[in-house]
């Protein structure tokens, strides 16, 4: 089970095994789910209504979209911002997994609590979110302007995408869209950690005779899929604040926004898009979100498994 269980034979596990057995399973987890981002990516960012009933914009749909930068891109285009999104993958996993561990141990033993309970995970897993998110900002941007650039591209590679940022748009533009994504963070984490502690003991009580390993699988997928679906319009913002100053390499995939700051872009979106402008891109969204959580969860018990081996043996 994810976070520290006070009735587990093992030994619990340190900061540091915690890290790493997170960031490992959000290295694998990236590598899977990264074509699904960058379709998520375009979709948010397009002004122009998603939609294959009135085909205005530049993509309209899941299957168009993936057959248009296939085309005119190539298969390399699906993982665009690989590098800055594999880094944000290892930081994000390394500082949420041993935050949550740290916080629900800490819990269990300064509080009348028990950490196995859902509200706790809710809690614990909010805030570790929000402890990686202000450590990985900077990541989650560059990978956001790399997966959102066409061609031909304004950033050749990580180095020059820094360097550019840095001195055409200060430090701080590493931390676009940082308010929404804190205000969206703390309920998706902490949504995640809940259903996935709330499927996962169901299933097992249920259904002894299956591995630990299809529960996580399944419990992580339901849970991202729940979490993402009542979060998103935050996590649509945060990625239209991050492109701001990055207008050149949008022009040709249609309208382009300057958006000046977080109520600014929201007014904007209701008043010109609507509400479903607040959930452009969710289909894609919900696709990674099953496939990114239920592995990542997969993963992080697969690997807290083999450290425990590991450490018995």
């Amino acid at each position: 089970m994810v976070g520290y269980d006070p009735n587990s034979p093992a030994t619990a596990l340190t900061p540091e095994e915690a890290a790493l057995a997170g960031s490992v399973a959000g290295t694998v987890t990236r590598a899977l789910i990264s074509p699904l981002d960058v379709i998520k990516i375009r979709f948010q960012l397009q002004i122009e209504q998603v939609s294959w009933r009135n085909r205005q914009g530049k993509y309209w749909g899941l299957w168009q979209a993936t057959r248009c930068i296939m085309t005119e891109e190539g298969l390399p285009a699906f993982w665009k911002g690989h590098i800055p999104a594999q880094l944000l993958s290892v930081c994000y996993g390394a500082v949420q997994f041993a935050s949550f561990e740290a916080l629900t141990e800490l819990v269990h033993k300064q509080t009348a609590y028990n950490s196995q309970t859902p509200g706790v995970h809710f809690i614990c897993g909010g805030l570790a979110a929000c402890s990686a998110t202000v450590a990985c900002q900077p990541l989650d941007t560059l990978r956001t302007r790399f997966a959102a650039q066409g061609e031909p591209k304004i950033y050749r590679n990580l180095r020059h995408a820094v360097a550019t940022m840095f001195r055409t748009e200060g430090p701080f533009t590493f931390y676009r869209g940082l308010t929404p994504t804190l205000v969206a963070v703390f309920p998706y984490a902490g949504l995640q950690f809940f259903f996935y502690n709330v499927l996962k003991k169901s299933l097992e009580s249920k259904d002894t005779k299956s591995k630990g390993g299809l529960h996580s699988l399944i419990s992580g997928s339901c849970a991202g899929v729940i979490s993402k679906t009542i979060t998103y319009p935050f996590d649509l913002t945060k990625k239209r604040l991050q492109v701001g100053g990055f207008e050149e390499a949008r022009m040709k995939f249609g309208q382009v926004r300057t958006y000046y700051g977080f109520v600014d872009c929201v007014v904007r979106i209701s008043r010109e898009e609507g509400l479903r402008g607040f959930f452009k891109g969710l289909s894609p969204s919900i696709l990674k979100a099953a496939v990114s959580t239920g592995f990542t969860f997969f993963w992080y018990e697969f690997f807290v498994n083999v450290i425990v081996s590991l450490k018995s043996s």
